[in-house]
This record gives structure tokens, sequence and C-alpha cells, in this order.
């Protein structure tokens, strides 16, 4: 029994690492190329596999699509949750944290995950497909601002002040998509946690 398992453990490991490569390829090609131009064989050719390999880890485009956008969301998740919280306190406290959560809207992850935003716009099953793992995602971002800001999530006035900033988050992202917005952003950041600091201490 230990000699089957220990020969089936590698052909396992690789089939592994093949459904991650395949994953994190329909990521890249999701991210920098489109959800039109992320066809099979772009994505096959990304991963440095065959077509009928991929297929036959996922047997159709559909299949490998939705387990990225499962993996994208997931991961971004995770990511969100990894952060550690801010050691300053006070504004610069605020400032610190709306610092970060502007950073979760940034990178490939989260342009893979706009191009499928995009998508689901026009096609009701792929809206199906990423709407709960959007709000899965949300959950996870304004858990961690109201963690990180210690701030009462039970005051609507607060709960609208985090939607806020998370909707000024994803707003910079994509205006820094077309271009270098950098300067721009960081002065934004800037002067919307200096509001953000007055308004939770009671403006």
């Amino acid at each position: 029994m230990s000699t089957v398992r220990a020969a089936g453990e590698p052909k396992q490991d690789r089939s592994r690492a093949t459904r991650q490569r395949l994953l994190e390829a329909t990521v890249h090609c999701l991210a920098e190329r489109g959800w039109s131009a992320a066809t099979v064989s772009v994505i096959a050719d990304e991963a440095g596999i065959s077509r009928g390999a991929l297929q036959h880890h996922f047997p159709t485009r559909e299949a490998l699509v939705v387990a990225a956008l499962e993996y994208v969301f997931d991961e971004r998740r995770k990511q969100i949750e990894a952060l550690p919280p801010p050691t300053a306190a006070g504004a610069e406290r605020v400032h610190a944290v709306v610092a970060t959560l502007m950073e979760t809207y940034n990178g490939e992850l989260f342009r893979a995950a706009l191009h499928a935003w995009t998508a689901a716009a026009a096609d009701a099953q792929v809206q199906e497909v990423i709407a709960p793992l959007e709000r899965r995602f949300a959950r996870s971002v304004h858990a961690l601002a109201v963690s990180h800001l210690g701030v009462d999530d039970g005051d609507p006035h607060v709960r609208t002040l985090i939607q806020a900033t998370l909707d000024l988050a994803r707003g910079l992202a994509l205006a820094d998509l077309l271009t270098d917005d950098s300067k721009r952003r960081r002065r934004i950041v800037r002067t919307w946690s200096a509001v953000l600091a007055d308004e939770l201490d009671g403006g």
C-alpha cells in the first residue's frame, strides 16, 4: 500500500503544479490581454503546456475561467486577511489604513478581476459567478478596514465613510490603469485620510 501511495504522490504533485500554472497563466492573460483574448490556446501557450493537457484539467474554457476567477478572488482575499494592523496612532494610523486599502485595488489580480467585471456586465452567466466572489472579497476588505481603524461598524455614518473609502480606492485604481497616476494618488490619499480621521474623531 505504501508503495502505491509513494508512486502516486509525484503524479498528484505534478497534476497540482500544472493546475496551479494554468490558473496563474489564465490570470495573467486576463490581466494583460482582456477577457475575449484570453482563449484556451493563448492560455495554454502562456502556461507552457499543450491544449490537450489543458483540457485534461479543464475540459472547457468556461470551467478554466470559473476556476481562475475563484482563484483571483480567493488570492485577493488572502492578501487582505494577511495584512498586519498598523502600529501608528491617530491621524497617521488612519492614513496607514487608507494607503493599505488603496493598494488592495492594484496589481495583476485587480486587473484580471476588472476584466471579469466588464464581462459580467454583459453576460448574466459570468455575473452569476462573479457576484458572490466579489461580495465575499468586499466583506473581507470592509472587515479589514473596521478592524484596523478600530471603529464601530454599527454606526451608519462610519459604515458610509468606509464604503466611500473603498469606492475611492477602486476609482483611483481605474485611473492608474491608463497612466501613472501615483503622484496625484498619493495627494488624494493623504487628503482623504485627513478628512476621514477628522470624521472618525467626531468632526
